[in-house]
């Protein structure tokens, strides 16, 4: 069982601030509406969360973590602290909004249910999160690094990277309708390099090790990685790859 993820929002917003900033297409994809009931599912630091209010709908975020819960509600914007697989809202929203968070979530039937449930009819959800392939080549160096050290590194893993056909079979076995699901390879600049990234995102893998060994392994990991994801300039791009979808509540 992967080790939780903790949550800065200050590291999140110095390291991963493009989270969010490549978000406006699967914004552009929710086509918000004024007046809206809109609920955000894992909303980060809620600076998503907070341009949805901004274009006048009524929004709640939601998240895992008490420190991202803060963060959005410092925005001024309604958040609570909720897992995603007990969501327990009844038939209260126009939409269910996600970006970047449904491959945390390691239980997705359980997720989409809880999505179906918070909709009122003719409801839609539309998310983005990581899809087949994302980060497969940091995710490749990370499990090698700690195989060399007699871990298992493939139970570290706390990511759900699904397919198309895998995520469209899920929703539509709940009773969704699609109207839009693709597969988007986009290899994402980093603002720094790949120790930042892996602080940020990769914590389970270290937390495997004792304290005095994670530097090391990081370090590591950044090395085998520097040859693929390194420019001669110095600057880092990780391989990702979203998995974008649209779907209705029939």
């Amino acid at each position: 069982m992967p080790t939780t993820q903790i949550w800065d929002p200050e590291r999140y917003a110095r390291n991963a601030r493009f989270v969010s900033d490549l978000g406006a297409p699967v914004v552009e994809l929710l086509a918000p509406r004024a007046g809206e009931r809109i609920l955000d599912l894992g909303c980060g630091d809620g600076v998503l969360t907070a341009k949805l209010s901004e274009m006048g709908c009524d929004v709640i975020g939601v998240d895992a973590s008490v420190a991202q819960v803060e963060a959005t509600k410092r925005l001024g914007i309604e958040a609570r602290l909720v897992d995603a697989e007990h969501l327990g809202f009844n038939a209260e929203f126009d939409a269910v909004f996600s970006n970047a968070a449904l491959h945390w979530m390691r239980h997705p039937d359980e997720v989409i249910d809880g999505v179906w449930q918070a909709l009122r009819d003719g409801g839609r959800f539309v998310a983005e999160m990581g899809g087949y392939g994302c980060v497969q080549t940091i995710k490749h160096a990370l499990i090698q690094a700690l195989n060399r050290r007699g871990i298992d590194g493939q139970a570290a893993d706390p990511w759900y990277f699904p397919t198309v056909e895998d995520y469209s079979a899920r929703l539509t076995a709940r009773g969704f309708s699609m109207n839009s699901i693709a597969l988007i390879p986009r290899p994402t600049p980093l603002p720094g390099d790949a120790t930042a990234w892996l602080e940020t995102f990769a914590q389970s893998f270290s937390a495997t090790l004792p304290p005095n060994e994670r530097a090391a392994y990081q370090a590591e990991v950044q090395e085998a990685l520097r040859p693929k994801l390194c420019d001669s300039q110095g600057k880092w791009t990780a391989d990702y790859v979203r998995l974008r979808f649209s779907a209705s509540k029939k």
